[in-house]
C-alpha cells in the first residue's frame, strides 16, 4: 500500500505544500491556503488525512527538479529527542548496566535542522560531526498524562531524521548533551510526512542509515527499548504535548563514534536514512567555513 507523501516545498518564489507522487508534486497551497497557510497548520488543525484525500483529485503541478523540498514542519513548539533506545545501542556504552527504566531525553531547536537535499554543516568548532538515523513521530492530538493504550491516537504523521551530533560537544558537561545536539544545520528532517493510520505502520519497520552507500546502521522498530506508546505516555507526564510537536525516537547502533577508530562525517559525504513505508532522507555534508 502506497501512503500519501505530504511535503512542504518552495517553487516560483513561494513556500508551498502538496502531495509528492512518482510523477511529481501536486501543489495544494493555491487551492487551500486560505484554510491552511502551511503544512504545519494542517497538522495543528488535525486535518492531515483530509488534505491527503483532497490531494489525490488534482493533477501534478511541478516535476521534482522544479521544486526545493523544505522541512515538513517549519517551527514545531517542541522537538524532543530520545537517546539510547535500541538494545545494541545501550550495549555500546559497555558500562555493564541493564537497559534503563526511563528514556533519556533532550531538546533540539528547529534551526539545527535542514531539509532533505540540503547539506549538513560541519562546524568550525569541531570535526566530530556524526550521523544518527531515526524515525520521527509528529503529534496530531495534544494532551497530558496520555495513557499508553490511547497513545497512538495522538500521532498525526511519521517522518525521518538524521539527528546529527557533534560528539565532543556532548561531553563538555557532566550531564548535559544539549549543546552537542544543537549546532546550526547539523541535522536533517524529512523528506515529507506520511499520515499515520494504524500501528502496523510502525510496529516492525526496518530503519537503515547509509554513508556513501555503505550500511552503517540497520535495525527494526520492534526492538526499541521504549515503544512509541511508552514515549508518548512518559513525555506527556511532564509536559503538555501539542499538535505539531515532534518526537525523534532514537537511533540504532553503528554511529561513527562507535567505529574503531571513529569515523566522522566530512565534506562530500552523502548520508541516507531509510525506513520502510516512510522513504529516504538524503543529505550531503559541507564545511561551515566553506559556506
Amino acid at each position: 500500500m502506497t501512503r500519501p507523501r505530504l511535503a512542504s516545498f518552495h517553487a516560483e518564489g513561494a513556500d508551498r505544500y502538496g502531495v509528492m507522487t512518482d510523477r511529481g508534486m501536486i501543489d495544494l497551497w493555491p487551492r487551500f491556503r486560505d484554510r491552511w497557510a502551511s503544512l504545519q497548520a494542517v497538522v495543528e488543525q488535525g486535518d492531515l488525512l483530509e488534505l491527503a484525500d483532497l490531494g489525490e483529485k488534482y493533477p501534478v503541478t511541478y516535476f521534482e527538479n522544479e521544486i526545493t523540498l523544505l522541512k515538513p514542519l517549519a517551527s514545531p513548539e517542541k522537538i524532543i529527542c530520545v537517546g539510547v533506545n535500541y538494545p545494541d545501542r545501550n550495549e555500546e556504552y559497555k558500562d555493564g548496566q541493564e537497559a534503563p527504566r526511563f528514556p533519556s531525553l533532550f531538546p533540539r531547536f528547529a534551526r539545527s535542522f535542514v531539509a532533505h537535499g540540503q547539506p549538513l554543516v560541519r562546524p568550525t568548532a569541531s570535526e566530530q560531526l556524526d550521523y544518527e538515523g531515526e524515525v520521527v513521530i509528529v503529534i496530531g492530538k495534544g494532551g497530558r498524562h496520555i495513557a499508553e493504550a490511547d497513545a497512538l491516537n495522538h500521532i498525526a504523521a511519521l517522518s525521518l531524521c538524521n539527528e546529527g551530533t557533534i560528539r565532543d560537544w556532548v561531553r563538555h558537561a557532566k550531564f548535559n548533551v544539549t549543546q552537542g545536539k544543537n549546532f546550526e544545520s547539523s541535522a536533517a528532517m524529512g523528506p515529507w510526512l506520511i499520515p499515520f493510520t494504524d500501528e502496523a505502520q510502525i510496529a516492525d519497520i526496518r530503519l537503515t542509515t547509509r554513508v556513501n552507500g555503505e550500511v552503517r546502521q540497520d535495525d527494526r522498530t520492534s526492538r526499541m527499548i521504549f515503544s512509541f506508546r511508552r514515549l508518548i505516555n512518559y513525555i506527556s507526564t511532564f509536559t503538555k504535548l501539542v499538535p505539531g510537536d515532534v518526537i525523534v525516537t532514537g537511533t540504532p547502533t553503528g554511529a561513527g563514534a562507535r567505529l574503531d577508530p571513529p569515523v566522522w562525517l566530512k565534506p562530500g559525504d552523502v548520508v541516507e536514512v531509510e525506513a520502510e513505508g516512510i522513504g529516504i532522507l538524503r543529505n550531503g555534508v559541507v564545511d561551515e567555513a566553506a559556506q
